[in-house]
Formats: structure tokens, C-alpha cells, sequence
């Protein structure tokens, strides 16, 4: 029995459209901007959490059947899962995938037996995507979960745990390369402390770093032409994580010479958790040139934890996709579905409403954000608010033109300084009314 036989195909019907197993605003062939919808979102399906989680949070225990068919030979619930995820990918149109390798592969009893499950895995799902459009985005290895890195990973105080996540890594990258994967992601779950009593920081960040450069030197020798992702969290397993924000993860990049390889995975709850926004550290990677991929969710503001819901919020999706696309849209990273349905939508059904849920959020994000920008409004209010520094004494400091000296002079025979209005209200009111104005059906 197919896990999702009572998910048909879906397709696309419109914004009047009440068919819950249709999308309203996910056109996959139209084009904006000069793409395709696809092309611009890059949708990817989490392996984690769509075929393995089930429904577990802090407080309570499994909701969810993911047993396929009562499957329970591990290897033969590993490829079960497989096959329901290449029918759920079809079935929506959504062409990647993600991996960590311990939710592709079981454990096994020993760490060369997990090697061969993740190879054996590989092979499966490489025989899967023949014939498909369906890519690997990124893959990663999940260096947190079990007790041997309750002290970290990379940043473990024994030697032999950074050996056997080392050994980790290089088995999950050789399966992102097997599988055609253009990006390789490094979460670091447990890469922090709980206390600093016992912790040597500068250790730990300098073995993080001799961890990331190994891999670099690995996949590279391996022909690997990919990006390199770090993920950036700020709590939650740990009470202070390395990785806390983007700001973060530019400043370990910066101080270990790792930004010609390594660029950004962006999470929206990661993001609320640090106290920024999803625009905040999307502006942040495109400033400094770190964009990468995405993980798109959203959390509960209200909850202290990463509640990884489907993203819903089509202001923030709106938002999110301006930055995107003034970052000159993804190159190796896509939208990989980091979200989890909640414990009381436990059905296969509830999979795929989610999933339309958060496909059509950012596609409604996309449309907008496009008009945004060929709007204009925007745009000619940042130039106007920063054209002091287009002539003038402005035109001096930005060509290190001057110094004290003279900008002492020009105060002093210029006086106070005239000042003009932000006009946040007035901007706010911009992006409602495109928000708000329903253009956007499709063309085609």
C-alpha cells in the first residue's frame, strides 16, 4: 500500500480555487523576473522531518505512524521511506531533496556498519532518481543527536569523538557527491557549551575550524565544486551555540579564512530565536556576500523553542523573497522544507497540505516581492535617503577623500546638520498596498 494514495497530484487552480489538494498561488511553469517559478524557489523536501518525524516535542511522544507498512527491518524501513518520498516528490512537483545521512540510513551496531547502510542507502536512492527531475540540494551528517556528542562534535574535549564525526562527514559528503549534491551543510547542534567553567573556547573554535577545513580539502580533492553551508542557531540544544547568527558566522568565517568556500544556510526560526528577523539575516548574508540556501519555516513567537512550523506568513515570506531576489536569486541553494506538521495533524494528507501550504506562501512571496521591486518605491526612497554621499562633502567620505581635519571645517562653517524623515509608516504602507492589491494570477 502507498503511504500517500489518498495524495493525488497536485496542481495548480488558482487563488479561487477551494480544492485543498491544489495550489493557489504555486504556478511551477510561469515565469517571474525572467524564470521560472521552480527555478526562482528551488523547493526542497526535508528527509528529516517529512519521512522520519514523528510528531515528538519537548513534552510528548510520537503522534505519527511512520512505519510504512509496518516495516521493521531498519534497511527496509530506510528504503520503504524512500519510495514514499519519490511518490510524495511527484506527486507535488518538488524536485530536491535533503538529507542528514542518520534519517537516510539506520545506525547499525557498529560505525563501519553504519557506513555501508549510508552506502547501500546511496545507491538506492541514486537508482530512484534516474529518470526524474528529481537533484539532492544539500546533505549532512547528523553529528548531534547521539550521546557521544553530548560534548559536541567538532568541538568535543575527546579526541576520538571529533574522529568519529570527522568519519562522519567524509562518509555524508562522499554521499552528497555520489548523489550529485551542490551544497554540504554544517549544523552545529551540539557546538557550544552549556556553562564556561569547564569549557576551553579557543580550543573548540580552532577545532571546529580544523573540522570544516578538512572537509574542504576532502570534497575538493574529490572534484567537489559545490558550496559549503554553515547553519547558523542561537540556542536550543545548548545554552550558547558557535553558530549563534549570520553576524556570527561571518566573524568564525573571517577569522579562519573560510569565506571563499563557505556561505550561509538561513533559517527563519533560527532567525526569530537569535531576536532578528528572516529579512534581518538574509540582509546581512547578501551584504557581505554569504547568501547561500534556505531552510523555510517559521516559528511560534510565543514559544521559547524551535517549533519548526510550515511557513505561513506571507509578509515574511514577501520579505524574504526581496531579499533573494536582490541577491541575484539562488545559485546552489534552494527552499529546503526544514518544517514539521504538528503533532495533532498526524495523517499522510496533513503532509501535503502542509507542503502546499508553504509552497504557495512563498510563491505568493515571490510575486510580491517582484512587484515590490519593479514598483520602485522602495527603492527610490533608499537612494534619495543616502544621496548626501553622492555629491559634495558625502561624495568625499565615500571616495576616503577627507579626513578629521577637514570634516572638522565643513561642520563648523556648515552648522547643524538638516535632517530628513524615515518614513517608515509611509514605506510600511507601500508594501501593504502591493500586498494587498491581488495581482497575482498567472499570465500564462
Amino acid at each position: 500500500m502507498a503511504f500517500f494514495e489518498n495524495v493525488p497530484k497536485v496542481k495548480y487552480e488558482g487563488s479561487e480555487s477551494t480544492n485543498p489538494f491544489a495550489f493557489k498561488f504555486y504556478d511551477a511553469e510561469r515565469e517571474v523576473a525572467g524564470k521560472k517559478m521552480k527555478e526562482h524557489l528551488k523547493f526542497a523536501l526535508s528527509w528529516w522531518h517529512t519521512m522520519v518525524a514523528g510528531g515528538r516535542d519537548p513534552f510528548g511522544d510520537e503522534t505519527m505512524a511512520r512505519n510504512y507498512d509496518g516495516k521493521t527491518d531498519p534497511m527496509e524501513l530506510a528504503k520503504a521511506r524512500v519510495d514514499a518520498a519519490f511518490d510524495f516528490m511527484d506527486k507535488l512537483g518538488i524536485e530536491y531533496f535533503c538529507f542528514h545521512d542518520a534519517d537516510l540510513a539506520p545506525e547499525g551496531n557498529s560505525l563501519q556498519e553504519r557506513n555501508d547502510n549510508l552506502k547501500e542507502m546511496v545507491a538506492y536512492v541514486k537508482q530512484k532518481m534516474q529518470g526524474t527531475p528529481i537533484q539532492l540540494l544539500w546533505g549532512t551528517s547528523n553529528c548531534f543527536n547521539h550521546p557521544r556528542f553530548m560534548h559536541g562534535a567538532a568541538t568535543s574535549c575527546e579526541a576520538d569523538v571529533f574522529a568519529w564525526a570527522a568519519t562522519q562527514v567524509k562518509n555524508a559528503l562522499d554521499a552528497t557527491i555520489e548523489l550529485g549534491g551542490k551544497g554540504y551543510v554544517f549544523w552545529g547542534g551540539r557546538e557550544g557549551y552549556e556553562t564556561l567553567l569547564n569549557t576551553n573556547m579557543g580550543l573548540e573554535f580552532d577545532n571546529y575550524a580544523r573540522m570544516l577545513k578538512m572537509a574542504v580539502r576532502y570534497a575538493r580533492g574529490k572534484g567537489y565544486k559545490g558550496d559549503f553551508y554553515i547553519e547558523p542557531k542561537p540556542k536550543e540544544p545548548t545554552k550558547h551555540q558557535y553558530d549563534f547568527d549570520v553576524a556570527t558566522c561571518i566573524a568564525f568565517l573571517e577569522k579562519y579564512d573560510l569565506m571563499d568556500d563557505f556561505k550561509i544556510n538561513i533559517e527563519a526560526n533560527h532567525a526569530t530565536l537569535a531576536g532578528h528577523t528572516f529579512q534581518h539575516e538574509l540582509r546581512l548574508a547578501r551584504t557581505f556576500g554569504v547568501f547561500g540556501s534556505v531552510d523555510a519555516n517559521q516559528g511560534d513567537l510565543l514559544l521559547g523553542w524551535d517549533t519548526d512550523q510550515f511557513p505561513s506568513n506571507v509578509y515574511d515570506s514577501t520579505l524574504a523573497m526581496y531579499e533573494i531576489l536582490k541577491a541575484g536569486g539562488f545559485t546552489n541553494g534552494g527552499l529546503n522544507f526544514d518544517a514539521k506538521v504538528r503533532r495533532a495533524s498526524f495523517t499522510p494528507e496533513d503532509i501535503a497540505y502542509a507542503y502546499i501550504l508553504g509552497m504557495d506562501s512563498f510563491a505568493f512571496g515571490l510575486i510580491k516581492a517582484q512587484q515590490l521591486i519593479e514598483d520602485g518605491r522602495i527603492d527610490d526612497f533608499v537612494a534619495k535617503k543616502y544621496s548626501s554621499y553622492e555629491t559634495g562633502i558625502g561624495e568625499k567620505i565615500v571616495k576616503d577623500q577627507t579626513d578629521f581635519a577637514d570634516l572638522e571645517q565643513y561642520a563648523l562653517s556648515h552648522g547643524e546638520p538638516r535632517l530628513s524623515s524615515g518614513r517608515q509608516e509611509y514605506l510600511e504602507g507601500v508594501v501593504n498596498s502591493i500586498l494587498l492589491n491581488g495581482k497575482f494570477e498567472s499570465e500564462r
